[in-house]
């Protein structure tokens, strides 16, 4: 239902006028007040804080808890289970300042239920009295410290309201005096002094509004016989003859004078309608109060009072008024009468509403148990059962009904069985149900053939004719009862304590909706009982917690077990939103944190398993909650082992005593070193906020120059020292760097937030701390002057609010720039002189040779040849990480150590280290996988990863969420599949990809084995990947020993990557490589030899022009037996001659471009011993795959699926990950994939087509009618899990996608191909500088926005706007999209297009890539102009 005006009226005046507005949520989501509320709460008039009760809810206590406050409202649409409740709390809550706003949409029945509880109740007919009255309520609220009921109808959407300014709504209220309240209060229950009490506040509120404010309005006759009182929606604005009209807005307090003075002499008869249709007493309130001030006022001659119900007010006429009075005078005076026709006594209740998201786990219901699935509780129920259809008692009577019926039909089976005269056919039917009587499946295609034999035979039998009767219940059904997480407040007032209890086999789901991010703001005196933990411990009753956004396939194993347990099953399901409108990504994100941080753990927790002697507990997460480990333990072997062997608590006690002693005594004598260490030197303590590691860097640096001097330094993260602690401090230096829009690095926030809280406070805690601060940054980091305040913000903050508290600031803050010639250095070499001096110790002359830092050579060289501890650390226990030495080293292992950042802050918070994972890469040469290899490599996602894997860039397979105790068994499972994951990172070659060109089956074939040869060839030799994870046991061949013949124990400076294009498909981006063969063909159609490429890579650094990304150069031509050799040549040039000192300018490229191309050349083919060969002509068309099915030469078939961003995954309809496994099972050809992160089912027989072709149409896969935009589009992971990311990539391009599809839709440009690509970070994993359009993140929804790639990938594009966000990316494409459609040549692309059209300018080589970036001419950005 939408907010019609008198709602938003009522609403708005309610959130002005409260400090607390408490709204009861309806049935049907979403509430109109909610939708009202939210408007206003996310409009720049904010007020009030608003509450949100779950329907059903008890609001009283919420209301009483707040009493304290200035004035409250509560809003609701009138509803018996929403305003009963309020009952009991109506006496305490009459004496405070609340306003109780009850919209109504007819029948005033609900409402009127609190009228006798409360002083002051007025009525609202129209949207504009709904407003004027709720500012009179708030008044009379505010200012006599009581009660108010204002019930207003709920209108239509034609009503028109002339709203109060905002701004004169507190005012109006609060200049007059509140009265006492409580005991100091004077209450009065006397008509007359509450009259002038509510006189003199509507006297006030006509001032405000002025419109006329009276209690009661009379028109009509001016001498009338007959007098109509109407309290209702009606409007009888007639002129009848003899009858005057009284119209109440004030039901409470109603004197009688009040109502004699509309009564005149003349009238022989009143008549009081109410638009009140269901009321359990005789007598109406109104009609109460005017026949007793008639009575009481002794009139002579006494009018004849009677009461009449009024019904629907639009179809009243003049002729049922005149109709009215004749039949008022024929009735006796106590019959009821009536005006406008009454609503039917079956009363059409509407279903309620089912919020789409839902669908998620109701479609997962409907295709599980397809046919068999009753929901006992459907809304669908309504229309015949009435409005309590949907409840769980009632869903539990179906249940019981259903059950006892099915024994019955079970008991005349037995029965038939005993007949004699039941022929064989059907004595073996029935056997063979009851067997299979459970059996979804089964029991229906026995049931139906039972059913068909004994209708055939016609048995006389009692038996027999009662099976005919319960036909329906002769399939097994799977029964449910779905309901939301509002019945876990009350378990008992819900039923479903009664469901739990019951021990009948139904199952209940139960969805839960609040996000993890808002779950402190709801109401926490309204303790949410824990569902799962309360059905646990009732013992016989199956759990399962679960999340869809989460884990696909353990929703459908937790479901699949409830439906088998023969007992109750109680299913909670995690689906977090606040509207409907809420994006699924935003879903996605609030179900990690909740399950990343244990908040909402996923579980199976199963009894039957423990009458069979198994575990019963099944934890699918990684993380549990308090509470349930709390029930874990009182349910562990270990307690059981410890009652029934109380020596070994003993001794597990003792023992933990021992360890207890030597760890405080080796922290005691820690101390006393530290003790003797610091004892004459002054203090010194370094504080750092860093996430890339410099300013960690800087800050130890500075600490060991500060020992150097003779200072007692400490160096830790920001976050490690809390305010009480840092007050205790006498000098400190801060050393912070910049994450996003000027926050602080991760570890850095705490103490930021808590300095920034305490100067909000104006406390003054730090008076006696000397501090300065140095910070990080890069000023072109945020090139428009609107932006410009970014740059070095975290510092700049940092030392306004140390001041601010009190500190003193002894040397003034330093920034070091990014843009300086030395980068920071620059800045930092002016400020530590400054900070020696100050300190007094500039005149120490330090003899003590400086620490060296440890830089990746250091640890690749002390690594014995990539062991490193890695060993040592997979044993540790006590946390979930390796050491950080060791995640340098297994990289070379194909393994990148992660924490999710979507709940760092959380953790840290909790005071609990990183959610710590791995990220593991494959190693898998030119993408080429076995059906059987994918089976393991999908069974290694589910057992060892989050369930889900990834199609890379580089044609393999990355698995995310491994923890660290699976590492070792992941690895070794890759291995059983004949793969690995050694040099799949690290500095090393790592994974050559081959272009799938399916067409030309024999090409691929003698490339794919060319890349098999160049990868083994450079594949490093240590033996330490086989002792490590594979407990020194080798895939294949003998055992190898710790030599490097081609890398030496320095391995080579950077990465290095090798790609096998094979025209005219350059999908493989071949000049993205740091070494590039392109195939020539021959006359006849053979593979000739390579022209080779070099120099190509996509890393850079925001802001730093060192670095840049460039294309590969070609060097000549070779014949395929001297690939390998060249390979090898090349790869040691760069061992020899790469920068070693500088890591971001240590790649192949920036080699090339320091030697010189010749030079470089000339040194590689001095190695070789000959020259290339002249280059030789071939040509690229395109970069993007072919979807679709092809043909081969050798008559093998070939589909390429389209996968977005490399995603294996289940989702809602979208089953690819159990799609593709299914296909494996059967497929008897290859899996390739492609490095746009698709997938080619390769090498289908013809007599496979069938089978194949079903599979895909049957999960989707054969879906490839997707937008060009779509289809040529690449993300790389980015967040959650990639260390490196500054914002969103994987998760958001399809939604950015989305809105630019819209665009090239309208302009005609469906189905052409423009080649957009995004990345989280300028690393450029998804080969964005290459593409036509490009995203580089830069923060949290801001992006570097490039332009004018080469279609086929010959070109580089530039940054045509250095900062972009959402709205910005549409206003920009939506003109430029428009005119490419206009303008574009025949044939011409996009990149192509933008150049021609002045747009941007064309990037001729790496080194230019920054020349003339911005824009050209009229499209230049104004701040890179200036």
């Amino acid at each position: 239902m939408a907010a019609s005006p008198a709602i938003s009226a009522v609403s708005r005046i309610a959130y002005l006028a409260s400090d607390v507005v408490v709204n009861s949520l309806s049935p049907a989501a979403p509430s109109p007040f909610q939708i009202a509320l939210s408007a206003f709460a996310n409009s720049s008039q904010s007020s009030a804080a608003v509450t949100n009760l779950p329907f059903g809810a008890d609001a009283g206590e919420t209301l009483l808890r707040h009493r304290s406050a200035r004035l409250l409202s509560f809003t609701a649409l009138a509803n018996p289970q929403v305003l009963n409740h309020l009952l009991l709390h109506l006496p305490e809550l009459s004496s405070t300042s609340t306003v109780f706003h009850v919209a109504v949409t007819s029948d005033l029945s609900d409402a009127l239920v609190l009228q006798s509880s409360l002083p002051f109740v007025l009525y609202s007919r129209s949207a504009q009295q709904a407003h004027d009255h709720a500012v009179l309520a708030s008044r009379l609220a505010f200012t006599e410290s009581t009660a108010v009921l204002h019930i207003f109808h709920v209108g239509d959407e034609t009503e028109a309201v002339d709203e109060v300014e905002g701004d004169r709504i507190a005012p109006f209220l609060f200049a007059e005096k509140q009265s006492p309240r409580g005991s100091e209060q004077k209450s009065t229950t006397d008509a007359a002094a509450l009259l002038r009490i509510y006189q003199s506040a509507a006297l006030a509120t006509v001032a405000l509004v002025r419109r006329a404010l009276r209690p009661l309005t009379q028109h009509g006759a001016s001498e009338p016989h007959t007098v109509i009182f109407t309290l209702g929606q009606a409007a009888l604005d007639y002129e009848v003859e003899g009858v005057s009209f009284v119209d109440v807005a004030l039901l409470k307090p109603l004197s009688p004078p009040t109502i004699l003075g509309t009564i005149s002499p003349s009238v022989t008869r009143v008549i009081v309608l109410e638009q009140i249709h269901r009321w359990s007493m005789k007598w109406t309130p109104l009609y109460l109060e005017v026949v007793s001030a008639v009575q009481h006022a002794e009139l002579d001659p006494t009018p004849v009072v009677q009461s009449g119900v009024l019904g629907d007010a639009s179809a009243i006429t003049e002729s049922d008024v005149v109709a009215l009075v004749e039949k008022a005078a024929s009735e006796p005076p106590a019959s009821r009468l009536a005006l406008g026709p009454l609503p039917s006594a079956q009363v059409s209740t509407p279903a309620p509403h089912v919020p789409k998201h839902e669908a998620a786990y109701t479609k997962i219901l409907a295709n599980l148990f397809s046919g068999r699935l009753d929901i006992l509780n459907s809304p669908e129920l309504i229309s015949s059962q009435g409005g309590a259809a949907t409840t769980p008692e009632f869903a539990l009577g179906r249940a019981r009904g259903e059950l006892e019926e099915r024994a019955e039909l079970v008991d005349a089976v037995h029965q038939l069985l005993r007949d004699p005269d039941v022929s064989i056919e059907i004595h073996s039917l029935l056997s063979r149900w009851l067997g299979a009587k459970d059996d979804g499946v089964k029991s229906k295609q026995l049931g139906d053939e039972l059913v068909a034999a004994l209708e055939g035979e016609k048995l006389p039998s009692a038996a027999a004719q009662k099976i005919l009767i319960l036909r329906r219940l002769l399939a097994a059904r799977s029964r449910w009862i779905i309901g939301s997480d509002a019945w876990a407040y009350d378990l008992g007032a819900s039923g479903l304590h009664h469901a739990i209890a019951s021990k009948l086999n139904v199952n209940v789901l139960i969805l839960d909706t609040t996000p993890y991010s808002t779950r402190n703001s709801v109401d926490p005196h309204r303790r949410k009982q824990d569902v799962g933990l309360y059905a646990m411990n009732h013992g016989d009753v199956f759990v399962a917690s679960t999340a869809v956004y989460s884990s696909y396939a353990q929703v459908l194993q937790a479901i699949m077990e409830a439906d088998r347990y023969n007992g109750p099953s109680v299913v909670l399901a995690y689906l977090p939103y606040n509207t409907e409108q809420t994006p699924a990504l935003e879903i996605l994100k609030e179900t990690k944190l909740a399950v990343d941080s244990g908040y909402w753990p996923l579980y199976r927790w199963n009894p039957a398993k423990e009458r069979d002697g198994k575990e019963p507990f099944s934890l699918d997460s990684d993380f549990v909650k308090n509470e349930l480990q709390q029930f874990l333990d009182r349910q562990n072997h270990l307690s059981q082992l410890t009652r029934s062997a109380p020596e070994v608590a003993a001794e597990l006690v003792g023992s933990l005593g021992e360890n207890l002693k030597q760890a405080r005594k080796q922290r005691a004598q820690q101390a006393y070193n530290d003790l003797l260490t610091a004892i004459d030197a002054p203090p010194l303590t370094v504080l750092y906020a860093s996430d890339g590691g410099r300013a960690e860097k800087t800050a130890k640096r500075l600490a060991t120059r500060g020992k150097l001097r003779g200072l007692s330094t400490t160096v830790a993260t920001m976050d490690s020292i809390s305010i009480d602690d840092l007050a205790k401090e006498e000098i400190v230096i801060f050393v912070t760097s910049v994450a996003g829009q000027g926050e602080f690095p991760q570890n850095g926030r705490t103490l930021a937030k808590a300095l920034h809280a305490a100067a909000t406070h104006g406390d003054k805690p730090l008076s006696t701390v000397r501090f300065s601060v140095f910070g990080l940054g890069d000023s072109h980091y945020w090139p428009r002057p609107e932006d410009s305040h970014y740059y070095n913000k975290a510092a700049k903050d940092l030392d306004a609010r140390l001041a601010h508290l009190g500190a003193e600031r002894f040397v003034p803050t330093g920034l070091g720039d990014d843009q300086d010639a030395d980068g920071p250095e620059t800045g930092y070499k002016a400020w530590e002189p400054l900070l020696w001096k100050a300190l007094g110790v500039d005149a120490v002359e330090v003899t003590e040779k400086e620490p060296e830092p440890i830089t990746n050579e250091h640890i690749k060289v002390a690594s014995q040849y990539l062991r490193g501890t890695i060993a040592e650390g997979l044993e540790d226990t006590t946390t979930g990480a390796l050491a950080p030495s060791d995640t340098q080293l297994t990289k070379f292992h194909g393994i990148y150590q992660q924490d999710d950042r979507d709940i760092r802050d959380e953790r840290q918070a909790q005071g609990v280290e990183p959610a710590y994972s791995f990220m593991i890469r494959v190693r898998m040469p030119g993408g080429v996988c076995l059906p059987e290899q994918w089976l393991i490599m999908d069974q290694i996602a589910d057992e060892h990863g989050n369930g889900t894997f990834k199609i890379t860039t580089r044609q393999t397979f990355q698995y995310h969420g491994v923890i660290k105790r699976h590492l070792k068994t992941a690895i070794q499972d890759i291995n059983r599949a004949l793969l690995d994951t050694l040099a799949a990172c690290g500095d090393v070659n790592r994974n050559v990809i081959v272009s799938t060109v399916p067409s030309l089956s024999k090409l691929h074939r003698q490339a794919f084995e060319f890349a098999k040869q160049v990868s083994e060839h450079l594949l490093p030799r240590t033996s330490a990947y086989h002792e490590i994870w594979l407990d020194k046991k080798l895939v294949a061949g003998d055992a190898l020993k710790d030599v490097e013949p081609l890398y030496g124990e320095f391995y080579l400076p950077r990465k290095f990557k090798v790609a096998v294009a094979i025209p005219p498909n350059n999908d493989v981006d071949v000049f993205a490589n740091d070494l590039g063969f392109i195939a020539v063909v021959d006359k006849n159609g053979e593979l000739a030899g390579f022209n080779v490429s070099a120099g190509g890579g996509m890393g850079v650094t925001h802001g730093n022009k060192k670095t840049y990304p460039r294309a590969g150069s070609i060097l000549g031509f070779c014949r395929v037996d001297q690939g390998v050799d060249i390979a090898e040549k090349i790869m040691l040039v760069q061992r020899d001659n790469g920068n070693r000192a500088d890591r971001k300018n240590a790649r192949l490229k920036y080699t090339i471009d320091r030697m010189g191309l010749d030079t470089f050349k000339a040194e590689v083919e001095r190695r070789l011993g000959y020259s290339f060969q002249p280059e030789r002509p071939v040509s690229f068309d395109k970069n993007i795959d072919d979807f679709g099915w092809q043909t081969g030469e050798d008559g093998k078939h070939h589909f390429t699926c389209f996968v977005e961003n490399g995603r294996i995954q289940d989702e809602p309809e979208r089953d690819f990950k159990t799609g593709l496994r299914e296909i494996a099972k059967v497929h008897k050809g290859a899996f390739r994939l492609t490095a746009n992160q698709h997938v080619i089912v390769a090498d289908v027989a013809t007599e496979d087509l069938p089978t194949i072709k079903r599979l895909l149409a049957q999960y989707k896969l054969d879906n490839v009618s997707q937008s060009g935009l779509r289809l040529s589009s690449s993300a790389c992971v980015a967040f959650p899990t990639c260390g490196l990311a500054m914002a969103e990539s994987e998760r958001y391009l399809p939604i950015l996608i989305d809105k630019v599809e819209k665009i090239c839709e309208e302009n005609g440009l469906r189905n052409d191909s423009i080649v957009m690509r995004m990345t989280g970070c300028p690393n450029g994993c998804a080969r964005p500088y290459l593409a036509e359009v490009a995203f580089v993140g830069k923060a949290p929804g801001t992006y570097s926005m490039l332009l004018g790639g080469g279609y086929y990938g010959q070109r580089l594009n530039k940054i045509f706007r250095e900062s972009v966000t959402e709205p910005e990316i549409l206003a920009i494409l939506k003109p430029m999209i428009k005119r490419f459609a206009l303008e574009r040549h025949q044939g011409e692309h996009f990149g192509d297009f933008v150049i021609r059209a002045g747009y941007i300018a064309p990037t001729t080589s790496g080194i230019e890539w920054y020349d003339r970036m911005g824009g050209e001419g009229q499209y230049r950005e104004v701040a890179v102009a200036a």
